[in-house]
């Protein structure tokens, strides 16, 4: 079992990124979560991990905490949800909001999800709401979005691309992604934050 990984960051194209431990490189499956808080390439990183051992493949999962780690485990045992639809789970929805939303019978939120359909969303909330008793979710806050209804800046090409496919691999719709992304993006905003803000913006 590879619990924890710290290491220098080789790559980090949404959603896998590489990490060099001693001249290893593991590729690591990861949470959009986990890149909000990425160092840049060639950063010192440490990550948390679970590790899917399947016939065809050795998967690596990474998270930026234990609870996070602990929450997505929880969320595979759920019977339908695999490692995929639980990593896109967790990275289009922050998991304090998740756990909310499971305390809430919240599934109008849920099934917003990509992959996450009316059943889907039901059996999330039965299944883990007794998971979930410890959890304390934070307050919500009041935020700003980042296109805060200004006047739309000309996209950079690089920083769409990267958000696009980013999002297109957690299960959105290209056309849906661009237009999102088109609506909110501002002069130099990093791909991370407009994938963060785009996640927001559709649930």
């Amino acid at each position: 079992m590879i619990g924890c990984l710290k290491g220098r960051l080789l790559d980090k194209q949404p959603p896998s990124l590489v990490i060099d431990v001693n001249g290893v490189g593991y590729e690591v499956e990861a949470a959009m979560s986990v890149f909000y808080a990425l160092p840049e390439v060639g950063g010192e990183v440490t990550l948390y991990t679970h590790f899917v051992v399947r016939e065809d493949a050795q998967l690596l999962y990474g998270f930026s905490s234990r609870n996070e780690r602990e929450l997505f485990r929880a969320l595979i045992k759920v019977n339908g949800i695999g490692p995929k639809l639980g990593l896109t789970i967790l990275s289009g929805i922050e998991s304090d909001a998740f756990v909310r939303c499971v305390h809430d019978n919240d599934s109008a939120t849920l099934v917003k999800l990509p992959g996450v359909g009316k059943k889907t969303a039901e059996r999330l909330i039965i299944e883990m709401r007794d998971k979930l008793d410890n959890w304390a979710p934070v307050p919500l806050l009041d935020g700003t979005p980042l296109g805060g209804g200004g006047t739309a800046a000309a996209v950079d090409p690089d920083v769409e691309a990267e958000a696009v496919s980013a999002l297109v691999a957690l299960g959105y719709k290209p056309q849906q992604a661009s237009k999102v992304i088109r609506k909110i993006y501002i002069d130099g905003v990093s791909s991370e934050e407009l994938i963060r803000q785009s996640l927001k913006s559709m649930i």
